[in-house]
């Protein structure tokens, strides 16, 4: 009896605190109706991001034959973690006129011979070459961990630019030559390439085709597709900026360990960099890596700085597109900014027409 009256009495409390504090209840409830929807939400967006992040591969510029590869002394070095990798040297003819060392930075999914496609006009110019391939490329090792090379710049391939530009460094010392070189990278290579280049002070010059940063390019690629997966027009179409970054956050958080490594932001790297001259390159059609994407780095990139947008030319395909005007761009930018000649900034802007 004294326990049913207890109850009785409890019941009695609860029942009246609730009268008391209806509205706050009815509020709390809203409230947590609203949180389990946006983490219901949130999980289903980082769900589909991540499927997007991991499962969509750019397209190569071209086929793998579409070049004749060029072939030099093969030699290993090392990654910043200690991986090992496969170089290149290419070495211009005229030894007592070379005009300084370049460090070509490929793509995903190719390797350090697609170098041919982009630099041969660079070596009959006087320019040393080192090319080589990035870890789980080529012959170089795989490296230790759950690493998953995909087409996002991330520190593993920092790291191994790093390891190149270390291992060219001595090379030069050992040369007894000037410990300055050029970076020329593209479309991966080219982010990992303006990330070496923000820590390494030896790198005189940057030459990006195809560049992008892993977060603005992801927050596009997410509002670009979310309307395929998102049923309620609502929902896709009025998110605001924080969202997007949120979001972002959400999917950095999910992925970088899943993949066991961290993709650092090309564009914060450019703020935080020392003047270097920075010249992008970047295809017009290029539907995968939208033009936009190459500004926005261009905008907050140092000066001396230079954008060629390629008419024509999609992901990659510049010098293929362009060939003669490519090559004369490239030559007369590190004619300039490493051989360190009198070229005039009107000579890299050169069109196709101007070019003798």
């Amino acid at each position: 009896m004294i326990a049913q009256a207890g109850q009785f009495v409890l019941d009695g409390l609860a029942r009246s605190w609730i009268s008391q504090n209806w509205a706050f209840l009815a509020i709390a409830l809203t409230l947590l109706s609203l949180l389990v929807f946006l983490v219901l939400l949130l999980s289903k967006y980082v769900r589909i991001c991540l499927n997007i992040f991991v499962d969509t591969p750019p397209p190569l510029s071209m086929g793998p034959l579409d070049f004749q590869p060029i072939h030099g002394e093969v030699v290993r070095f090392r990654s910043f973690d200690g991986t090992s990798l496969r170089g290149m040297h290419l070495l211009t003819r005229n030894r007592a006129a070379c005009r300084g060392t370049i460090i070509f930075c490929h793509e995903y999914g190719s390797d350090m011979y697609s170098c041919a496609r982009y630099t041969r006009p660079l070596l009959e110019a006087g320019f040393d070459v080192f090319t080589f391939d990035y870890r789980a490329h080529g012959e170089s090792s795989r490296g230790g961990g759950r690493y998953r090379p995909l087409q996002w710049p991330s520190d593993r391939e920092l790291e191994d630019t790093l390891g190149a530009c270390a291992y060219v460094e001595t090379y030069l010392t050992a040369e007894d030559r000037p410990v300055k070189i050029g970076l020329f990278g593209i479309s991966r290579g080219a982010g990992a390439a303006l990330l070496a280049a923000s820590s390494d002070p030896n790198v005189q010059a940057v030459l990006c085709d195809g560049a992008f940063s892993t977060d603005t390019t992801l927050i596009a690629l997410m509002k670009r597709w979310a309307h395929i997966f998102a049923r309620v027009k609502l929902v896709y179409e009025n998110h605001t900026e924080s969202f997007w970054r949120l979001l972002l956050w959400l999917l950095m958080r999910f992925a970088q360990p899943k993949l066991g490594c961290r993709f650092p932001s090309v564009r914060k790297a450019l703020r935080d960099m020392q003047p270097r001259p920075i010249f992008f390159i970047h295809g017009e059609k290029d539907s995968y890596i939208r033009e936009d994407q190459t500004r926005l780095l261009y905008a907050d990139a140092p000066n001396p700085k230079y954008l060629w947008v390629v008419p024509g030319a999609k992901h990659n395909q510049s010098a293929i597109v362009r060939p003669r005007e490519y090559a004369h761009r490239t030559i007369a930018f590190f004619r300039r900014h490493l051989a360190g000649e009198a070229v005039s900034d009107a000579e890299i802007n050169a069109a196709e027409s101007d070019v003798a």
